[in-house]
């Protein structure tokens, strides 16, 4: 396997956990009541934005040619951390 599969499997099998947890807290809203039920829909919303965005990047990595794929991947590492402390906040806030 190379560097480029192992990096966007690794990528991917991230998203596959962020999936798993909004499928928790989808969950979780659908139990709550109305009031809650506001609060919640909109951490969702937010925690979906932010996993369409990073699927959308790795889709990008996806396309991109080996040397294309070298020089995105030092700028999907930084919006990869940013958007995956974005997500961890989201979740918290959702706990």
């Amino acid at each position: 396997m190379s560097d480029r599969d192992a990096y966007l499997d690794k990528l991917k099998a991230s998203i596959d956990e962020w999936n798993a947890e909004l499928a928790k807290f989808e969950a979780r809203a659908r139990e709550a009541e109305a009031d809650m039920r506001l609060k919640y829909d909109a951490q969702l919303k937010e925690m979906r934005e932010q996993r369409d965005a990073m699927e959308e990047r790795l889709r990008e990595m996806q396309r991109a040619g080996e040397d294309s794929w070298r020089r995105m991947r030092d700028g999907m590492d930084a919006a990869w951390d940013d958007m995956a402390r974005a997500f961890r906040e989201a979740a918290d806030r959702f706990r």
